[in-house]
């Protein structure tokens, strides 16, 4: 991961290229923003930045901040699970069960579908008290998925193990309750 120092800068650097495009120079981008040109100068040094500022500073020059969710993982020549399965997506995995999120969207969005629909069916077979909302979210998101021919097979080729996701899934509930 990038040090905030590194991000500020990409973002500083992104930001004055659009200010310079626009033909404006670091005092009247600062005035546009609503801000001293000192600040601005002072950013370019620091590690962190008042969001507020940042948004000013984007807002000035036309642009937008925002979130970009993280790729999906590569997936397997079938299509059907990812290519590989690091701590870091898995991690990301288990953030996603434990958020009570279940839209389509946020799902399809981490890895493909019918490994996210396993994923999905395995939770509500381990008892989860989202059984009906879970099952339905397979459902969606591959047909089928909860039949149980079709899990077996998602169970035979998941680089997922139950029996190692499921307890990482159990200790973050227990330390979030």
């Amino acid at each position: 991961m990038l040090e905030s120092t590194a991000q500020l800068s990409t973002i500083l650097d992104s930001l004055s290229k659009r200010a310079r495009a626009a033909g404006f120079s670091d005092t009247e981008w600062a005035n546009r923003a609503g801000v001293r040109k000192e600040t601005l100068s002072r950013l370019r040094r620091r590690q962190t930045c008042d969001f507020q500022t940042l948004h000013a500073l984007a807002h000035a020059v036309d642009a937008r901040l925002g979130v970009v969710e993280a790729p999906p993982p590569d997936r397997t020549t079938d299509g059907h699970f990812p290519a590989k399965l690091d701590r870091e997506y898995e991690e990301r995995l288990i953030d996603l069960c434990q958020s009570g999120d279940f839209g389509s969207d946020r799902w399809l969005a981490m890895g493909p579908r019918f490994f996210m629909a396993g994923l999905a069916v395995m939770l509500a077979s381990a008892g989860n008290r989202h059984r009906r909302v879970l099952l339905e979210l397979a459902e969606r998101l591959h047909p089928g998925s909860s039949d149980v021919d079709v899990f077996n097979r998602w169970l035979e080729r998941s680089p997922l193990k139950p029996s190692r996701f499921l307890p990482l899934v159990d200790s973050r509930r227990a330390r979030a309750a």
